[in-house]
């Protein structure tokens, strides 16, 4: 039989007349029309798509660049704190070390953008360790808010190492995405929280528990190379992971994490070893049972080691090098919490009263009840507003039914007895 020649057809693009061995060869052809591009074309299409996506990029982080000048102008860590201040009340100590950590972090990338000298300055991801209620994730709220930056909150109790039912490490940058309205470019400059950090110590630590351990250990080691710095692939939220399902790449170079959580008995643990340092040698004073000391004292005295002790794995400390502690709250404070910051609940309460042309007067002693209350119940700040809330409830189900103008006033008895609050007439 003779040879059987190949085909031949012209490339719509450069009008070259190919030979057709394979598919590859005329990668795109329509037979009813004819329209045919070949490989050359195919290639040359690639490298002009390439060199304009590397442009793009190359322009936005310019852009970017250029607005780091105006943040780092505008954000410096005395303005930080001053913003902070407004909102939270106490916790100094912790308000100056994120200050500085987020400043850092930018001055950080604008090094990166300017200086290819092969020197990189390590991120300064942050570890917080503080008392329920005490005031984290309002402090990272708010200076989100001031930076203008996207912030996400992951519990990290809900993620599981890869094989276990729950939610993959990846949900952390999928739920910044998300809060950057899927903008990736926003969301590789964000800051992500994890909260509940401590609840996915290894066993093996001091927070020994009789409880499955879904890979805790597994999940620690997953976060790894994400807190460091690495492309994160994605589904779209609520797909399952599977080798056709469209993804999206965020890179967490430039995302600042903060990792936080309540470490319940982390001060035993530290006095643990501070026991063991103290009673070497033998002038050292041996404490005795009445004279141990606080939480807050204890706190503040956080090594990474005794971190490791907790169970959490050094590789994670080793990328969390800032570690930020916070106090627990006491009456006063809880007091100050409730009427000065610009947000505050008493505050809330009364705007929401006037638009009815009621006014809200909180007794001395009442405010007082309801920080004692909160202190009972060991949340903290967090359950202020409910207590609040609790008495309120049928005030403000009644006042709406009325145009008068009216005086309320909440007594102690209204906190701690469940007594009416007394409603005046105003005239």
């Amino acid at each position: 039989m003779p040879e059987r020649k190949p085909i031949q057809h012209q490339c719509s693009f450069c009008k070259r007349v190919i030979e057709v061995h394979d598919q590859y060869d005329l990668p795109i052809y329509d037979p009813n029309t004819g329209f045919a591009i070949c490989k050359n074309c195919i290639r040359e299409i690639n490298r002009f798509l390439d060199e304009h996506d590397a442009a793009s990029e190359q322009e936005e982080r310019h852009v970017f660049a250029d607005q780091l000048d105006d943040m780092l102008q505008k954000n410096k860590p005395h303005i930080i704190k001053q913003y902070l201040d407004e909102y939270i009340i106490n916790q100094d100590h912790a308000k100056k070390i994120l200050s500085v950590a987020v400043y850092n972090h930018y001055k950080r990338m604008k090094y990166g953008y300017e200086h290819e000298d092969g020197t990189e300055i390590e991120k300064s991801n942050v570890i917080m360790l503080g008392p329920s209620g005490c005031g984290k994730t309002a402090l990272l709220s708010h200076l989100s808010k001031l930076l203008d930056i996207p912030f996400a909150v992951t519990d990290a109790s809900s993620l599981t190492e890869a094989g276990f039912v729950g939610a993959d490490v990846e949900v952390a940058v999928r739920n910044l995405y998300y809060a950057a309205d899927k903008d990736v470019e926003k969301a590789e400059h964000g800051i992500i929280y994890l909260d509940e950090f401590d609840k996915i110590a290894r066993k093996s630590g001091a927070n020994n528990s009789i409880t499955a351990d879904p890979g805790h250990e597994g999940v620690q080691q997953a976060l790894l190379k994400m807190l460091e710095g690495s492309v994160v692939e994605f589904t779209q939220r609520g797909q399952r992971k599977h080798p056709e399902a469209p993804t999206i790449k965020v890179d967490t170079k430039n995302i600042l994490f903060i990792v936080g959580g309540a470490f319940v008995g982390i001060d035993k643990v530290i006095a643990k070893r501070l026991q063991k340092s103290s009673s070497i040698g033998f002038g050292a004073e041996v404490q005795g049972k009445d004279e141990q000391p606080k939480f807050d004292e204890l706190i503040h005295q956080v090594r990474p080691e005794d971190l490791m002790e907790y169970g959490i794995i050094p590789e994670i400390i080793g990328r969390l090098p800032v570690i930020c502690t916070l106090e627990t709250l006491d009456e006063d404070a809880l007091l100050r919490i409730l009427t000065e910051p610009k947000n505050a609940p008493v505050k809330q309460y009364e705007k929401l009263l006037a638009m009815d042309g009621v006014t809200l007067d909180f007794e001395e002693d009442a405010l007082r009840a309801v920080a004692q209350k909160a202190i009972e119940r060991k949340t903290g700040a967090r359950s202020l507003k409910g207590i609040i809330e609790d008495v309120m409830l049928d005030v403000m189900y009644e006042i709406p039914k009325s145009d008068e103008k009216r005086k309320v006033i909440i007594t102690k008895e209204c906190i701690t007895d469940g007594a009416k609050p007394k409603v005046e007439a105003v005239s």
